[in-house]
């Protein structure tokens, strides 16, 4: 594997807020060798050196909530997924609903048969249809640990006595569980139970009406929007606290929310220029996706703008009393197309009132925290896996400057503007 000198650019570690000015950053054997003033290098010692004047090299990042494709499944485009995430500096993903076929993936992209992020994946889905006795959650649990999947994905639908087994024989057998909160179970219970994560923001907002409300659980809509106008924030700092206390982060895929479930009409995504990557039959399920959730019964404008006010306090909150924020956007979903939903989410973090080194940290160490990998990835340090971005401007600034990275470097292997350009073109020729 090549080495490479990165000389004389602006170095963001991720370990704080600082720029490290005028660096040099050695590549070696896929990891991070050196970093050290741009004078204390010989550059007359380096075969790759790259000029990096006037840029920043920036940490890649962990899209936390990310769909892999499969063979036979609706989308089967798996190569061109994974290198739109990193085409946008995505170098980590976790799959969040797993195949047999991930496993092997893994593997691949491990090795480096195919060009891809790190792989992190559960294993299939946990839900209300999939299992529905206490036998078969502790013996699917036990199964996808044996196969060797990184953790459980849980969906909707599971009953209480169900879900009690599966957390209960996940613990026992030291794996994992994470992702939505069915209705039965509840957030209060669901983060007593010991969740790795959960995602969306799942039954946060359910967990602000107050019980006198007479509110059916089951009537609760899509992530609570038909409850939000019961919302009772006072309730808010006991559900900080419970997360705080049992350690839950939560990944708030809140461009699932700016973009699925505004009132923007579908046609306004259907012209941004990253549609192009999509195939046409993925866009027309989007629009019919984004059509049927603003014609569904009862939906409103208001009703989403209050849901978003709730959701952005309680996003809040989460990352200023617990720190416990996961980096993710859902993508590929209802018009999140992978990579480039990334920007979408950073902004939607900004709205929520985070800084721009809140949100980044969110995407790079705080991942590596969660996977118990802090030092190996999510940071610029000597030692870690050489995986990061090459920016025209600092993102700590300006979110913007995430976009368009002047090249990639993905375990070593590195990849330049023009191979980044040349495959995207090729993606968006065969999405026709």
């Amino acid at each position: 594997m090549d080495s490479f000198l990165f000389i004389n650019v602006n170095v963001i570690t991720m370990q704080d807020d600082r720029v490290l000015p005028d660096y040099a950053v050695v590549v070696s054997s896929g990891k991070i060798t050196e970093i050290k003033p741009a004078g204390d290098i010989k550059t007359s010692e380096y075969k790759n050196v790259i000029d990096g004047s006037g840029k920043y090299i920036f940490p890649g990042l962990s899209e936390m909530h990310a769909h892999i494709p499969h063979p036979g499944g609706e989308n089967d485009r798996i190569k061109e997924t994974l290198f739109l995430y990193l085409a946008n500096g995505v170098t980590t993903i976790r799959g969040m609903l797993g195949h047999p076929y991930h496993l092997q993936l893994k593997t691949e992209v491990e090795t480096g048969k195919i060009l891809g992020p790190r792989i992190f994946t559960s294993g299939p889905s946990f839900n209300g249809n999939s299992v529905k006795t206490t036998e078969e959650a502790a013996r699917q649990v036990k199964s996808q640990k044996e196969a060797g999947y990184d953790f459980l994905k849980l969906h909707p639908g599971i009953r209480l006595e169900v879900f009690d087994e599966i957390a209960r024989t996940a613990h026992k057998a030291g794996i994992n569980f994470a992702g939505h909160v069915p209705v039965d179970v509840g957030i209060v219970h669901a983060l007593e139970s010991g969740y790795a994560s959960i995602d969306h923001v799942d039954g946060y907002l359910e967990g602000l009406v107050p019980g006198k409300s007479g509110a059916d659980p089951g009537q609760n809509g899509f992530f609570g929007i038909n409850f939000a106008h019961l919302a009772d924030t006072s309730l808010l700092p006991e559900l900080i606290r419970l997360t705080r206390d049992n350690n839950v982060w939560v990944v708030p895929t809140q461009s699932l929310f700016t973009r699925w479930a505004s009132p923007e009409p579908a046609e306004a995504y259907l012209m941004e220029a990253e549609m192009k990557y999509m195939p046409r039959a993925t866009l027309k399920s989007w629009e019919q996706q984004k059509n049927n959730m603003v014609s569904a019964p009862g939906y409103s404008a208001s009703q989403w703008k209050k849901m978003m006010e709730v959701r952005k306090l309680i996003i809040r909150e989460l990352n200023d009393k617990t720190g416990l924020l996961l980096f993710g956007s859902d993508a590929p979903q209802v018009f999140n197309v992978p990579g480039f939903s990334i920007h979408h989410e950073l902004e939607a973090l900004l709205e929520c009132g985070l800084t721009p080194y809140e949100a980044l940290k969110s995407a790079t160490v705080n991942p590596s925290v969660f996977f118990d990998k802090k030092g190996q990835f999510g940071s610029i340090t000597v030692g870690s896996s050489a995986d990061f971005v090459l920016l025209t401007g600092n993102p700590l600034k300006d979110i913007k400057n995430l976009q368009q990275p002047a090249g990639v470097m993905v375990r070593g292997k590195w990849l330049t503007r023009e191979f980044l350009d040349q495959e995207l073109a090729h993606i968006a020729n065969e999405s026709k």
